[in-house]
């Protein structure tokens, strides 16, 4: 069984996922000869996702149930294994396959930045296919022509090139002039790269509060 890519992105287009990058050589499990990275259409995922039986059932770590569902039922449909960034120790190397993918790049903060989805760039899964599949040539790096606000966008400077300050981060995160547990992390929105696919303020809101409860 063998899968276009216009089949492929229009079944992941119906769930609000993309194709964000693929991978052909390199680190790949075995049989694999391609690995297409699946990451969320911003204002198309939220509504999929927020309508989803895992959603509402209040139960723990519902996007990464989802997204299990999802993306195995796709990989079910069109030959191929879905693999994912949690579930592990060991984890799938989806830093080294973004990278490889030749769409995302580091950063001057150090984050992955996307040629098209720039700092907002997530990857909910892959899919690993044992055929081929052509895809559009990679874009240029965004940084090579951009002014780095990233840089200066943090209020309180906890990342940038020297690193991540985790303490300062959360500390921020806790006061009342802060408006990134709402919109989202203020250096992500500052990338022009990504300002086309900035996230709805209520999914930045449901990362944010994952990532400080």
């Amino acid at each position: 069984m063998t899968a276009a890519l216009s089949d492929i992105e229009a079944l992941l287009a119906q769930q609000g996922l993309s194709v964000s990058g693929g991978v052909f050589d390199g680190d790949l499990p075995e049989g694999c000869q391609c690995l297409l990275l699946c990451s969320p259409i911003d204002g198309n995922f939220w509504p999929q996702f927020t309508a989803s039986p895992e959603y509402l059932d209040g139960q723990p770590d519902p996007i990464d149930r989802w997204s299990q569902r999802v993306l195995s039922d796709i990989a079910s449909n069109i030959g191929g294994t879905a693999l994912f960034p949690f579930g592990g120790p060991p984890y799938q190397p989806f830093l080294a396959w973004a990278r490889a993918s030749g769409r995302a790049h580091v950063s001057p903060v150090g984050m992955l930045v996307h040629d098209a989805h720039g700092l907002w760039i997530s990857y909910r899964g892959a899919l690993a296919l044992p055929y081929p599949v052509s895809l559009p040539e990679p874009q240029p790096k965004p940084c090579t022509t951009c002014h780095a606000p990233c840089l200066t966008a943090c209020p309180v400077g906890a990342i940038g090139p020297n690193g991540y300050d985790t303490a300062t981060c959360h500390a921020w995160l806790d006061t009342k002039e802060q408006d990134c547990m709402a919109q989202g992390c203020a250096i992500r929105r500052a990338c022009p790269a990504g300002a086309a696919h900035g996230r709805l303020p209520e999914q930045s809101a449901f990362h944010m509060r994952s990532f400080h409860p």
